[in-house]
This record gives C-alpha cells, sequence and structure tokens, in this order.
C-alpha cells in the first residue's frame, strides 16, 4: 500500500504539470541501519517521482557513498537534497536540505520545495530579495519541525524561498524525532525553530521581514 491516495496523485499530477519547468533531482540518502525512516521515505518519494517525468529519484548510502554525502554536506540518513537539473546534466544546489522524512504536516512544504528548484525562483517579494542579495557570508537556516506541527511547513518553506533567492544562504529541515541528538543541542523545547548560524534563534512561524531582520543580524554576528 502506497502513501499516497488516488485524489493526492491527480492534484500532484496536474500541479506538477503545470508549475515544474526543469527536471529535478531528489538526491535521497539512506543507511542500512539505525535508520526507521529510510525505507520508507525512499518509498514515499518514489511514488512522488512516479506522477512526474520531470522528477527523478537517486539513492545513495551515506556510509559507502561518503563522498557523495560529504559534497553535499550529508552527515547522516535519511537526508534530502533538492536539485535542479540542467539540459546538459549539470545539478543545481540551491542549498535545500531535508534532515527527516517530510511527512505529515511537512509534506506540503515538500511538494512546493520541487517546485523552487524547478523554477529556480524564489516567490519572495522583490524588496525581501533585494535587502538580501548582498549577504556574502554563509547562512544557515535550521529549522526544527514535527510531523504533527501545522505552522512548521511555512518555516521551513520560507528558510527555503531564502535559500533560493541567494546561493549564501541555506535552509535545512530538521525532523526533531529523528535526529534529536541536533535537537538536544539547539534545546528544541517547541516547534518550529529557527537557529540561524548558532547565533540567533525564534521560535513560530514568522514573516519574510521577520527572516530578514534575523539573517542580517547573524550575518552581523558571524565572522
Amino acid at each position: 500500500m502506497g502513501f499516497l491516495r488516488e485524489e493526492d496523485k491527480r492534484y500532484l499530477r496536474q500541479k506538477f504539470n503545470s508549475e515544474l519547468e526543469k527536471d529535478v533531482v531528489l538526491l535521497f540518502f539512506t543507511k542500512n541501519i539505525g535508520c526507521n525512516y529510510c525505507a520508507d521515505e525512499e518509498k514515499l518519494l518514489k511514488e512522488v517521482a512516479d506522477l512526474s517525468d520531470k522528477i527523478e529519484v537517486v539513492v545513495k548510502n551515506v556510509v559507502t557513498d561518503k563522498a557523495e554525502a560529504e559534497k553535499y554536506e550529508i552527515h547522516d540518513a535519511p537526508a534530502l537534497a533538492i536539485l535542479q537539473k540542467k539540459e546538459d546534466g549539470q545539478l543545481i544546489d540551491f542549498g535545500m536540505r531535508y534532515f527527516g522524512i517530510p511527512a505529515g504536516y511537512e509534506f506540503s512544504a515538500f511538494i512546493e520545495s520541487v517546485v523552487l528548484a524547478s523554477t529556480g525562483r524564489s516567490g519572495l517579494n522583490p524588496d525581501i530579495e533585494e535587502q538580501i542579495k548582498d549577504i556574502d557570508k554563509r547562512i544557515e537556516i535550521l529549522v526544527f519541525v514535527t510531523p504533527t506541527c501545522p505552522y512548521c511547513p511555512r518555516a521551513v518553506l520560507t528558510a527555503h524561498r531564502f535559500a533560493v533567492a541567494n546561493p549564501n544562504i541555506w535552509g535545512y529541515m530538521i525532523e526533531a524525532l529523528e535526529y534529536p541528538q541536533w535537537a538536544d543541542r539547539y534545546h528544541v523545547h517547541a516547534v518550529p525553530k529557527i537557529v540561524i548560524n548558532d547565533v540567533v534563534e525564534f521560535e513560530g512561524a514568522r514573516s519574510e521581514e521577520f527572516f530578514v531582520k534575523k539573517i542580517k543580524e547573524a550575518a552581523a554576528l558571524t565572522k
């Protein structure tokens, strides 16, 4: 039995057909031991890919494909990098990552992130894009979530929009229950919790304007 209902498949086929432009590679990292959701996530991703000829799933093992994992800054599994594939086969990495299965409420943000990778357009307000275009430091936006949090997808998608808008910004969704050590490190007691470069943190699905303020603050504090 699959994860997606027939009505979900019909909706996604229509969405992908109308909104996807360039091909997308879902680069999924798994491992054989100690990964409760790896098999489920691989199955879910393949179900999604089956709905459009513009989506391809590539599966790697974080242990045996260590060089590839390091290239995409993947340290554990399950983890996903969403990439754009150009006509010449070149892969464009916008810095969108999923650490943990994008299930529950997070599935909607995952689908929108696939569209972001395909179009290469952030969808941010032009004024917002203008405010971050000159950021030249590495900015990592960690968004801690759980599948049952209805406010988390908005925060994840906002982080991914900023990642698409500026190549120096990376957006990570981190499923707190699957990555408890990561969550403990950042004292995650409520979600969504957002941590930027280990120097700025806040909770809640805030506006793009609020994110800009905090990104600039983190950039100023980052040496």
